[in-house]
């Protein structure tokens, strides 16, 4: 079985966090782990209550599924202060796991913080030198590369400077954009475009999550970093041009389409 670790928080909703990494890996086909660094009370609705497990219980999570399983593949999502951050980094060091996708979840789709502002350093220092990929969307990519982003250009500026912080490949995402979809894949030698289609469907919760689960599955399959960031950006259209309303606000994505 080719194995795909998620460490991410648990949404109570089921449209991003560790729910939405998990139907992203059954989707992809390969065995999926989990890591629970925060629990949240959540909804289509937003974000109402948030409570992070002590660092070193999300540790010994971590240190029991390497340990005993492995994995090809692994991401982290939602990590909420200093001490969990430096606890992740430190097993996945110990452990030597490749293929580490970082999406640097900062805050929720309507607001609410996910990371402690002093904890930015620390992924920073920790986890970026140990990051395949690092994929953040336009305000954590201004938030990583300290610069305003309004441009496709200021994205390429943008996913350098955040190259240079120790990654070995940047995806800075392009949704928050009005104009387009594009996203910039800079690895220190090529700077793709990934163009995408601006869907009309408001139902993009959890699209974040879905997006780097979607690349670490493709990566634990073995695909070189291009294609399986390709094929997560085809999964993630797909999934939102599909996605239905469950609930009162924003839903998350259709996870039964095929990738």
């Amino acid at each position: 079985m080719v194995r795909a670790l998620t460490i991410a928080g648990s949404d109570s909703g089921g449209g991003a966090g560790i729910q939405a990494d998990l139907k992203t890996f059954c989707a992809f086909k390969v065995y999926g782990m989990s890591v629970i660094t925060a629990v949240t009370a959540q909804n289509t609705m937003g974000v109402h209550g948030i409570f992070a497990l002590p660092a070193e219980f999300v540790a010994e999570q971590l240190h029991c599924v390497l340990e005993d399983i492995g994995a090809d593949a692994a991401k982290t999502g939602m990590l909420s202060n200093v001490q969990i951050v430096r606890a992740v980094a430190a097993e996945l060091r110990r452990h030597q796991v490749r293929n580490v996708v970082v999406d640097p979840v900062m805050l929720a789709k309507r607001g609410e913080p996910l990371l402690q502002p002093e904890a930015r350093q620390a992924l920073v220092e920790e986890l970026l030198p140990l990051a395949e990929v690092v994929t953040p969307n336009i305000p954590e990519a201004e938030a990583l590369a300290e610069m305003h982003i309004e441009s496709l250009d200021d994205m390429k500026r943008a996913a350098e400077r955040i190259l240079a912080r120790g990654a070995r490949a940047v995806v800075v995402k392009g949704g928050h954009r009005t104009s387009d979809a594009t996203d910039v894949l800079f690895d220190g030698q090529a700077m793709l475009e990934l163009r995408g289609e601006r869907l009309a469907n408001p139902h993009t919760h959890g699209s974040g999550c879905t997006f780097s689960a979607a690349i670490a599955a493709g990566l634990a399959k073995g695909k070189p970093l291009v294609e399986a960031v390709r094929g997560a950006k085809a999964f993630v259209t797909k999934a939102i041009a599909h996605a239905e309303q469950v609930g009162n606000g924003i839903a998350g994505l259709n996870h039964f389409v095929e990738p």
